[in-house]
């Protein structure tokens, strides 16, 4: 059997994992002198309070290599291996820190695969090694068809400030953007894993029209298309653009998933986010 573990940046709601018996590890928001696992020390309404009033920048860090080593004990005790679902490279610790951990094991049967997502996009992947596993694929295939499956990724993205990701060294191609051009929204997106501009919208409701209208012109229903949407202190609106979607592709459910308080970091409060797979489209 192989067990699935992941991270809360990948965003799915905690009793979920629990129910799936999917590890979900934490990652670490220091602000000043202190640190909280965003798990359980910390949701993210309360961090959104702390973001908005703290003169001090919080500061995001992967989970320490410790943090794997009782899990992987633990199911490697049972005779199962192991595939960990990290969040791109490029923008978190995740990846390393797990990798890291794995030397620990070296005669144990551990894949860490580098997504290139994150959030939404890093959810549909945990669920689908889920559910892989439970098919009876091997740690190797499941491995193997993520690092496919990642490549058919349409991820588009909305913020409120470019503030947050500047501030948080998360802005990627996206810096460029940066200066004399802040009045206008983009829509951003990820590219091999990379922060990147879409296009430019001139106020925050034609971004959001604009994000709607790619989304129902690109998606095409599949098993494993698998729209989401992720919000950050965006609730309403997120519930209206789902229902949007729904009316104009004939989808019946939409997930709609929290951000982590590690995401929202460096997103912002008010981030929306719309992802779904796309098999003729390549994100290299």
């Amino acid at each position: 059997m192989v067990r699935i573990i992941a991270d809360t940046t990948c965003v799915l709601p905690q009793a979920l994992c629990k129910e799936l018996n999917i590890p979900i590890l934490p990652q670490i928001i220091n602000i000043g002198e202190k640190s909280y696992r965003d798990d359980t020390e910390l949701d993210t309404t309360t961090f959104i309070k702390m973001l908005k009033e703290s003169p001090i920048y919080p500061q995001t860090a992967a989970p320490p290599p410790l943090l794997y080593h009782p899990i992987f004990e633990e199911i490697l005790a049972t005779g199962d291996s192991i595939v960990v679902v990290c969040p791109s490279n490029e923008i978190s610790g995740t990846f390393r820190s797990a990798t890291v951990a794995a030397q620990d094991f070296p005669e144990a049967n551990i894949h860490i695969v580098d997504t290139r997502t994150v959030a939404g996009g890093l959810a549909n992947l945990v669920l689908m090694a889920y559910e892989w596993a439970q098919a009876g694929m091997g740690a190797t295939e499941i491995a193997e068809k993520l690092v496919e499956k990642r490549r058919h990724e349409r991820l588009f993205f909305m913020v409120d400030t470019l503030e947050y990701l500047a501030k948080g060294g998360r802005i990627g191609n996206a810096k460029a953007l940066l200066g004399g051009i802040l009045q206008l929204r983009p829509i951003l997106t990820l590219r091999n894993g990379v922060i990147t501009p879409f296009e430019n919208q001139r106020t925050r409701h034609k971004a959001l029209a604009r994000m709607i209208e790619l989304s129902t012109k690109i998606y095409r229903a599949a098993p494993d298309s698998r729209l989401n949407i992720v919000q950050a202190s965006a609730e309403d609106l997120s519930v209206e653009i789902a229902e949007k979607l729904k009316l104009e592709l004939g989808i019946s459910e939409i997930p709609i998933y929290n951000q982590c308080a590690s995401i929202v970091t460096h997103a912002g409060p008010g981030a929306i986010c719309i992802s779904f797979f796309d098999e003729s489209f390549l994100n290299e």
